[in-house]
C-alpha cells in the first residue's frame, strides 16, 4: 500500500476555563463556548484523532499505531508517545504540576509522565503565566501551600506571541487568561492541581486538588529551563529549532514559496499555525490551511511544500 501523508480530525474538550478562540482563530466547529482544548494529533485513549484521508480514513490514530507500525518505523514503544494540542485559556488555568514517567507509571495505571512545551500563538497585551516557584525546600513548599501564600510562592513570567517555553515534569505552571497556545507533550492526561482560585464547576462544586501527589513530584528548588532557539535559513524555508530533548524535538517551519523535503526514517507531526499552502506528494496535492494537522509517516520520501505559511513540527 502506497504511503501518504496522514491528515487528522481533531478532538475537542470542554474546560471550565475554555472559550471560543478555537472557532474564531481556526474556524473549527467547536461543541460549545467553553471549549478549552483541541487534541489535534492524539492517540491517547481519552481522545484519539481520526485519520481523514487515504486507505486508513476512519481509523483512530492509536489503532493505526498498533496495526501499521511500519508507518512509524516499527517503534519499540507500545503507545504513540506524543500529543499535540491547541489550548484556549479564556480564563486562568489551575496551578498544576505533572509527574515524570516512573511516578506516573506507578501511581496512574501505567500512564506516561508529562513533559510538555508551549508555543505562544497569541495572548493579550501584557499577558503573563505562572512558571516555577520560589520555595527552596519541600518543607517551605508545603508551608507556603498550607498558608495559601500564592503570590509569594508562585513565579510569573511575561509572555508574547512567538515565545516558546519548555516545561519539564515537576514544574509548577499555569497558563493565564487571554492566551492561545500550541502544546507539544508526552501522551499523558495526568495533571495534579495545586490551586484553582476556589472556582466552582457548573454544579457548584470545588474542583479536586491533588496536593499530596503534587508535592511528591514538584522539583524543589525550581530549575529554570531557558530555551535558546537556533535558526537556519534556506531557500524559501526558515527552520527554528526550539528544543531537542529526550522526549521530543520541536521546530517552527516558515515557508515562503516552494521547498522540497524528504524524511525517510523519522515520522513527523505537523500543525499549520498561520497562512496556507499546499503539500504535493506523488502527484497528489493536499491543501494546508491554518488549523490543519497531519503526520508525515516513515517512508513517504520526497514531498513539496508551497505557499506562505508557518508550521510547528515535532517528532519523538
Amino acid at each position: 500500500m502506497k504511503v501518504q501523508p496522514l491528515f487528522l480530525k481533531p478532538v475537542f474538550k470542554e474546560r471550565i476555563w475554555g472559550g471560543t478562540a478555537l472557532q474564531t482563530e481556526f474556524d473549527y466547529e467547536i461543541p460549545n463556548n467553553k471549549t478549552g482544548e483541541c487534541w489535534a494529533i492524539s492517540a491517547h485513549p481519552n481522545g484519539p484523532s481520526i485519520i481523514e484521508n487515504g486507505p486508513y480514513a476512519g481509523l483512530a490514530l492509536d489503532k493505526l499505531w498498533r496495526e501499521h507500525p511500519e508507518l512509524f518505523g516499527n517503534p519499540k514503544e507500545e503507545i504513540f508517545p506524543l500529543l499535540t494540542k491547541i489550548l484556549d485559556a479564556n480564563m486562568d488555568l489551575s496551578v498544576q504540576v505533572h509527574p515524570e514517567d516512573s511516578y506516573a507509571k506507578e501511581h496512574e495505571s501505567g500512564e506516561l509522565g508529562k513533559t510538555e512545551c508551549w508555543y505562544i500563538l497569541d495572548c493579550k497585551e501584557g499577558a503573563d503565566m505562572i512558571f516555577g516557584h520560589n520555595a527552596k525546600t519541600k518543607e517551605e513548599l508545603i508551608q507556603q501551600i498550607n498558608l495559601g501564600n500564592w503570590n509569594e510562592l508562585l513565579g510569573r513570567v511575561k509572555i508574547k506571541p512567538g515565545d516558546f517555553f519548555y516545561v519539564p515534569s515537576g514544574t509548577i505552571h499555569a497558563l493565564c487568561e487571554g492566551t492561545l497556545v500550541l502544546e507539544t507533550q508526552q501522551s499523558s492526561d495526568t495533571t495534579y492541581r495545586v490551586y484553582d482560585y476556589n472556582r466552582r464547576d457548573a454544579e457548584g462544586n470545588l474542583r479536586d486538588l491533588h496536593l499530596e501527589k503534587a508535592i511528591d513530584v514538584t522539583t524543589v528548588p525550581h530549575h529554570d529551563t531557558g530555551v535558546a532557539p537556533k535558526v537556519l535559513k534556506q531557500e524559501n524555508i526558515t527552520i527554528t529549532t526550539f528544543v531537542e530533548s529526550e522526549f521530543f524535538s520541536v521546530y517552527k517551519w516558515e515557508i515562503e514559496g516552494k521547498v522540497t523535503l524528504s524524511f525517510n526514517d523519522q515520522y513527523m507531526l505537523l500543525s499549520v499555525i498561520k497562512g496556507d499552502g499546499t503539500l504535493v506528494h506523488n502527484g497528489e496535492k493536499y491543501s494546508l490551511n491554518k488549523g490543519t494537522h497531519f503526520i508525515i509517516p516513515v517512508g513517504l520520501g520526497e514531498f513539496e511544500l508551497d505557499g506562505d505559511c508557518e508550521l510547528i513540527v515535532s517528532h519523538p
